[in-house]
């Protein structure tokens, strides 16, 4: 690469250009729907709705979370950029065991190519946060998590159960996936428990069969 060339792609108005291509390519996010729907319409949700969501839940849920001095601007950026990379890996529904084998290849990906839109040391620090939020070893990490397991179970437990009901999916279950809220916030955990067994009693969550 010549000097002149590399000069030029160093340039504002060069850096710019691909946080601009960068914002116009994760507009799709609002093209992919989650197999949640929405309390009001009873439509399926969209990422970018979740994300939005999971932003909110974040900074209203913060003072509840295990560790009592989260970076809580580190925890948004998580939550707002981890979906992303469903724009090429697509939502894999959560409890289809199939398409989950190979959920984090597809997504890690993906994550490569999104990213690499961005100017080089921006991509690395967004592929950074998302390996993060992956590997839940960090509160902010744990926290985050924790609202994004929450957040959809919030909204089927306000519309009857309705996408666990369409996929035959069982109390059982939904806990053995859901049950690391308590990771990233104990007191989050206990009460999507309890909003659980509310849903069983009301018929919109069953129990395995014996």
């Amino acid at each position: 690469m010549s000097a002149g060339t590399g000069a030029t792609a160093d340039t504002p108005a060069a850096r710019l250009r691909r946080q601009i291509e960068f914002i116009v390519e994760c507009d799709r996010l609002k093209e992919i729907f989650r197999q949640t729907i929405n309390t009001a319409s009873r439509r399926a949700e969209n990422d970018a709705e979740h994300s939005w969501a999971l932003c909110l839940c974040a900074i209203v849920l913060a003072e509840h979370a295990n560790h009592p001095a989260l970076d809580l601007l580190r925890v948004l950026k998580m939550v707002i950029i981890h979906d992303l990379v469903e724009i090429d890996a697509g939502d894999t529904f959560a409890y289809d065991t199939a398409r989950m084998a190979d959920q984090h290849e597809r997504e890690a990906l993906a994550a490569d190519r999104i990213f690499g839109l961005l100017p080089p040391e921006q991509g690395r620090d967004f592929r950074a946060l998302w390996d993060e939020f992956e590997a839940r070893e960090t509160p902010e990490a744990r926290f985050a998590a924790a609202v994004d397991r929450f957040q959809p179970m919030l909204l089927n437990c306000r519309t009857e159960g309705a996408a666990w009901k369409r996929h035959g999916v069982t109390h059982d279950r939904v806990v053995a996936r859901n049950r690391h809220i308590a990771d990233g916030c104990e007191e989050l955990w206990r009460y999507a428990d309890s909003m659980l067994a509310d849903l069983v009693a009301q018929g919109g969550l069953l129990k395995p069969a014996p």
